[in-house]
């Protein structure tokens, strides 16, 4: 949305005015721009004057919070918990992990992560309907007791919500993460894809354990843990595919920029076995998936411009390639 620059401060406006013009918050003016309300801004298509600033419209998000780190990461993921699902009902908590890309090796690591106290806050369309049902109510009843702003300034205040917050705990890593992945089955087993080449794999349940039980966050800045890894594979280049099979516990899939595709097989002790490379595709092997009803199928997609889809019981070809042709390209251009 584009919105004129704030200037000097109005008055409030009445709830009426104000729900009206909430409503004509997304409403585009073909004559175009309006001096006062907001408009969609369409990019490429709309002039953006100088006297406007961009901003986004509340009402499209149901939540909305902003967490940072010291680092940027490159890649995430969600975690599973023993919260129950589905959840609909706010405040959320969601368990994360994270790979930095800082600016030398040594600086990186797994950011072990528990967001608490998510509201919706000013987002969604859910404190509005319940606004209006409080206000229906009140209008069934008597009017004849005193009304001098006090119940409106109690009912604002148990409508705040407690701030968002951020627990955290750093496992010190050896290298940049490209891509993180959490275990279905076991969510504190992490399968991390370094810049350096070698998947790592990790166990993080005792963090994930530690932030479970914190109410409070401890400190801003935490110690980076050092974990030894349970195994470590490297392959012939850095890469970004990996997926864990949601069928089979334990079975993890690996793809590398020099096309090769590993599979591991989980073995006693804690072990795992990594597979010879699997054969089909001649370029950058971009994203694994594993079959959710098939234990043994795996598709890939490649720079090479093809999809295959394999069966570990077969690794010297792929059981299905689909090529994308550059003809195909030419007629839908």
């Amino acid at each position: 949305m584009r919105n004129p620059k704030k200037g000097k401060s109005k008055a409030s406006k009445p709830k009426a005015a104000a729900a009206a013009e909430a409503d004509n918050l997304m409403a585009v003016d073909e004559a175009g721009p309006s001096s006062g309300v907001p408009q969609v801004w369409r990019p490429g298509i709309d002039p953006l004057a100088d006297d406007e600033e961009l901003d986004y419209d509340p009402t499209a998000y149901d939540c909305l919070h902003k967490f940072s780190l010291e680092w940027p990461c490159l890649s995430f993921d969600i975690v599973r918990d023993e919260l129950g699902a589905p959840r609909s009902t706010f405040p959320h908590t969601v368990f994360m992990l994270a790979g930095t890309q800082a600016a030398s090796a040594r600086q990186n690591c797994l950011a072990v992560l528990k967001l608490a106290q998510l509201g919706q806050g000013r987002h969604g369309k859910k404190q509005p309907a319940k606004k209006q049902a409080a206000d229906e109510s009140d209008a069934d009843e008597d009017s004849d007791s005193s009304d001098d702003g006090s119940m409106d300034d109690s009912d604002d205040e148990d409508s705040k919500e407690p701030p968002a917050r951020l627990h955290h705990r750093l496992v010190s890593q050896p290298c940049g993460i490209n891509r993180v992945r959490s275990c279905p089955q076991q969510p504190g087993l992490a399968a991390l894809w370094g810049d350096s080449g070698s998947v790592r794999l990790l166990d993080v349940s005792e963090q994930l354990r530690q932030l479970a039980g914190e109410e409070e966050v401890v400190s801003k800045v935490a110690s980076k843990a050092q974990v030894n890894p349970l195994q470590t594979h490297a392959h012939t280049t850095e890469g970004f595919a990996v997926d864990w099979s949601r069928v089979k516990a334990g079975r993890l899939a690996t793809g590398d920029c020099r096309k090769h595709i590993h599979v591991w097989e989980p073995q006693e002790a804690g072990r795992w076995q990594v597979s010879s490379p699997y054969n089909g595709h001649s370029g950058s092997v971009e994203d694994l998936q594993w079959s959710p009803s098939e234990e043994s199928v795996f598709a890939s997609c490649s720079a090479d411009r093809s999809i295959c889809v394999f069966d570990t019981r077969e690794r010297s070809k792929a059981m299905l390639q689909v090529q994308w042709q550059q003809q195909q390209q030419q007629q839908q251009q």
